[in-house]
């Protein structure tokens, strides 16, 4: 097994983050405010991880995902997701433990995530500012939004590392196809929104069943 890798991105909704119930809620909240129904926050687990707009073509009721009715529902949920973004997330057991290791070890680590970028950041500073995070960074406007490679090859110019030697870490068929589409290798983990089987279908090299298992990819301890 390789040990070559010299950096570590990271998806963040199921990857680092347990998002799943605060995400849900806010565009539940936009559905009920414009009399539709609303869905199980275990169906969440399949519409998140291709932005905002393209959650709500998923949850909208057929025949009303216009583009003007997308728009509105994309403004209505950042206020509802601002009020409600940190009722219920937390990280994922054993994150901390393993950001801590590879801090120690000094692997550079980075986020790269289909959110709105100013989520990103709210989410990174409350949940995630105990660790060096650098670049972070969420759906901009103009910046090609996963599985685009867009974003992990921005990442690697910050770090001056090549696409070929960093891990890009997710929990969805979106996050492998990134990961394979810039060069990096694909990693998915076991105990996010979507299921293993998804992951190896669409390319994951390797499969996390514990956040510690990431380390080997690293070499070993110093």
């Amino acid at each position: 097994m390789s040990t070559d890798y010299k950096a570590a991105i990271f998806d963040l909704d199921g990857t680092l983050l347990d998002t799943l119930a605060d995400i849900g809620n806010s565009a539940n909240d936009v559905l009920a405010e414009r009399g539709h129904a609303t869905h199980d926050l275990n169906a969440y687990r399949h519409f998140i991880g291709d932005g905002v707009a393209t959650l709500f073509k998923r949850i909208l009721p057929d025949g009303l995902p216009t583009p003007e009715t997308v728009d509105e529902c994309v403004s209505e949920f950042a206020v509802s997701y601002g009020r409600r973004w940190n009722e219920n997330s937390q990280l994922y057991p054993g994150i901390e433990e393993l950001l801590n290791e590879l801090v120690r070890r000094q692997i550079p680590i980075a986020i790269l995530s289909n959110k709105p970028h100013d989520f990103v950041g709210v989410c990174v500073a409350e949940f995630l500012s105990a660790w060096p995070f650098d670049p972070v960074l969420g759906q901009r406007k103009g910046v090609a939004r996963k599985p685009d490679p867009a974003g992990v090859l921005e990442v690697c110019e910050t770090l001056g590392v090549a696409p070929k030697d960093c891990v890009y870490i997710g929990d969805s068929s979106v996050d492998m196809l990134t990961a394979k589409n810039s060069g990096a290798l694909a990693v998915g983990v076991a105990w996010g929104f979507r299921p293993v089987e998804e992951l190896v279908e669409y390319g994951a090299a390797r499969i996390l069943n514990a956040p510690f298992d990431l380390l080997e990819l690293f070499g070993e301890a110093g």
